[in-house]
């Protein structure tokens, strides 16, 4: 049930901000993002050691894609592919939309159902897999939230209890020259809010938790796309390598 808020403003300096919280179990080994894959140099992911995938990464052409189970789907089947591996299939494209067109085209019964988002500075997709179709929907400007069910789905209760808080809350202004990688410090707050004691469920209404079972947010990411007028600009990555309560975010070296 990890969750993904993407922030498009197609006319702004930053069109595009995201931020990422995974959900986990803790013992399943991953590292921090980085360029794990000798035929893919181009690209910097965080790496599932279990499959071989990732659940987030970043191209050198800025594309970003970023996977999600749907309710009910945590872990791997046997006979089913993993879905990690569609994250670097959809950064070997140069643009969003071409991404979304070739995912379009795979077997949806080959994996598990997820949720997935394939973005860069002038378009973003959602693509819906239930097992039975692959729809890449167009994510229109504005904010949005995706989690286990549909996009800006209130029947979320994590979206329920915050999207209207980012909403409210102050927009981030990146700056790949500060050493914060400029103002995150709202969105990074909802981050990292535990829910106050929010009643626990397949989807708790919090963005950071943990759970005896060692099921809980074991990272979190902050990007920023410039641009396409600020070709010099780098994007802006940050990272935290645990619970973003517990743990600082620090930047990640881009292509």
């Amino acid at each position: 049930m990890c969750t993904l808020v993407l922030l498009r403003r197609p006319d702004d300096d930053w069109p595009l901000v995201i931020a990422a919280n995974r959900d986990e179990m803790a013992g399943r080994p991953w590292r921090a993002p980085g360029r794990w894959w000798d035929d893919r140099p181009e690209v910097v992911a965080g790496l599932d050691e279990l499959a071989g995938g990732s659940w987030l990464g970043m191209n050198r052409d800025g594309v970003v894609a970023a996977i999600l189970n749907r309710m009910g789907t945590l872990g791997p089947e046997p006979g089913k592919r993993s879905r990690g591996e569609l994250v670097l299939e959809a950064l070997d494209h140069a643009e969003a939309g071409t991404a979304a067109a070739a995912l379009a085209a795979l077997e949806p019964a080959a994996y598990r159902p997820f949720n997935m988002v394939v973005a860069d500075r002038r378009e973003a997709f959602w693509l819906r897999v239930d097992g039975q179709s692959v729809r890449p929907i167009p994510v229109p400007p504005g904010l949005h939230m995706l989690s286990a069910l549909e996009l800006d789905d209130r029947m979320s209760p994590r979206i329920a209890a915050y999207l209207d808080r980012f909403a409210a809350a102050t927009p981030p202004r990146p700056d790949p020259a500060h050493a914060d990688g400029g103002d995150w410090d709202d969105w990074a707050k909802l981050m990292a809010d535990d829910g106050h004691d929010a009643r626990d469920g397949e989807e708790v209404a919090a963005m950071c938790f943990a759970r005896p079972n060692g099921f809980g947010t074991v990272s979190s990411s902050l990007i920023a796309l410039p641009a396409v007028r600020f070709h010099r600009r780098p994007p802006v990555w940050r990272f935290a390598p645990g619970r973003p309560d517990h743990t600082p975010f620090a930047p990640v070296s881009l292509p």
